[in-house]
């Protein structure tokens, strides 16, 4: 699976997530490595590496500056299904390496 060029939004996630309707990635991957910038909503601009495996499954590590002024770091598993559109949602299950290192679940869909 080749996420490059892919933009994905979230649409659930748990309470403890900055990411919201409004934060949109954008996918850049080059071999095994992927990257993403992303901004939206509480999140004024944020970056993730990681590397996937042959499944498609995303193991990644991200920072963001949010509108408090905060930097922010973190940890995701993300595991990809692909709906009957064609289009990619991914599940994925994150921890904050940073501020209260509490953990959470979120849905992002291909836009």
């Amino acid at each position: 699976m080749n996420y490059s060029n892919k933009r994905f939004r979230p649409v659930s996630n748990t309470e403890n997530s900055e990411t919201s309707e409004e934060t949109e990635f954008v996918y850049r991957q080059d071999g095994r490595i992927l990257t993403s910038e992303y901004r939206g909503g509480q999140i004024i601009k944020g970056h993730l590496i990681g590397l996937v495996d042959e499944a498609g499954n995303i193991d990644m590590r991200y920072h963001q500056v949010n509108t408090r002024g905060e930097i922010m770091t973190g940890m995701c598993r993300s595991t990809p299904e692909v709906m009957p559109n064609g289009k990619i949602r991914l599940h994925e299950t994150w921890e904050w390496t940073s501020g209260d290192r509490s953990k959470g679940q979120s849905v992002l869909e291909e836009v």
